[in-house]
């Protein structure tokens, strides 16, 4: 028997931060009849998913979505490349792996970049934010990372938009992590360029991205010069918007599947979504600090998706990953800076109070396990 047919076989928890356990529903939809992206059938589905995103998303009937194949990395690079003009800036809030990602990305065009690098997992500084702008008029844009995911830090993403509002700059957020779980909206906070992901906390299958904006942005972007040409947003807008068709081959099975995860996300609602999260990652929490583990973050600035939290003292990353994963638990390393000493853990997706209570079971045996050797091999060296 192959590893997939015995993850098909006994359920596999995803606990790392996308791709996530999906719904049934979801799953049955990846397996959609053969189709050309050129046919009107797709036209149809295209917009539907269009629409459907834009609702998802928080925007409002001044906004729109373009959908692109690729992670939910394109899409932010795709903003990013599009929307700073010639001549124009990126202020980088920078308090985590992609937050650096940002600067990174804006780099790679050749965009201006003034990075206010807070440390990571430290709270956004809006009075120093409010400084930078007031000091260099020639930053356009301030780019942020709604979910942090390389600490589970939530950003105060409306308050970074009201302050640049105020000095007539625009703002783009990476809410790859959050988007359909935490509150964020194009049309309530003053969000200009959200770019977002099928599978994260919208719960769809890889490999399909989005960006929300006004549609009188995208149709500015028509005056830009290109940077880039598969991830130009104005192709994709015009081709999208005009012709109902997209401007390259998309992942239409993931298409399928993220129309069905869309109906979900909207049935559900967004609050309802944030609830049941919040009280899995309420459950997980509480359980982790009962067996002793201390989590990064505290309280008020941690994001209803995932838990970042020190390793477990004499225990390495790799040996918690292969004794979870044994047990139906796929975990994820903690990046860079935190990797030494921090793991992370999601609760996205369909992930349900059992799991929960069954992958703490499991961490709670792996760890007396490891004590109890531990004591047998300190016992037997005296």
């Amino acid at each position: 028997m192959t590893p997939f047919a015995a993850a098909a076989t006994d359920r596999l928890v995803l606990m790392n931060p996308g791709p996530v356990v999906l719904d049934d529903r979801v799953r049955a939809a990846l397996s959609g009849p053969d189709l050309c992206h050129r046919e009107p059938e797709f036209a149809d589905l295209l917009a539907r998913i269009r629409h459907k995103t834009t609702l998802v998303a928080g925007g409002g009937d001044a906004h729109t979505a373009v959908l692109l194949t690729g992670s939910g990395t394109s899409a932010v690079e795709a903003v990013i490349s599009s929307a700073v003009p010639p001549g124009g800036g990126l202020l980088v809030i920078d308090n985590g792996h992609y937050g650096e990602r940002l600067a990174d990305i804006a780099a790679a065009h050749g965009i201006r970049t003034h990075r206010l690098e807070a440390g990571w997992a430290v709270p956004v500084d809006l009075a120093a934010v409010e400084r930078a702008l007031a000091a260099d008029p020639g930053l356009t844009h301030v780019g942020v990372v709604h979910h942090e995911t390389s600490t589970g830090m939530l950003n105060d993403v409306a308050g970074v938009a009201r302050i640049a509002h105020a000095y007539g700059r625009e703002v783009i957020v990476d809410a790859v992590s959050s988007v359909g779980a935490e509150r964020v909206s194009p049309a309530e906070d003053g969000v200009d360029w959200l770019a977002g992901s099928a599978n994260k906390c919208l719960e769809g299958a890889p490999g399909l991205a989005f960006v929300v904006a006004a549609t009188d942005a995208f149709e500015r972007l028509g005056a830009f010069p290109r940077r880039t040409y598969y991830l130009d947003l104005h192709r994709h807008y015009t081709a999208q918007a005009k012709s109902g068709l997209p401007a390259f081959t998309p992942g239409i099975p993931a298409c399928y599947a993220f129309e069905a995860a869309l109906d979900l996300a909207l049935a559900e609602g967004r609050d309802a979504r944030h609830a049941r999260y919040r009280a899995l990652a309420e459950r997980l929490r509480a359980g982790l600090e009962a067996l002793g583990l201390e989590l990064l973050l505290p309280p008020g600035q941690r994001a209803v998706g995932l838990t970042a939290l020190r390793l477990p003292p004499g225990t390495g990353y790799e040996e918690l990953h292969r004794g979870l994963r044994a047990a139906g638990f796929v975990v994820y390393r903690a990046q860079e800076r935190l990797a030494a000493d921090h793991w992370r853990l999601s609760t996205m997706g369909r992930i349900t109070a059992a799991d929960i209570d069954r992958f703490l079971s499991a961490l709670a045996d792996l760890l007396r396990d490891r004590a109890d050797s531990t004591d047998v091999a300190e016992g037997g060296t005296r």
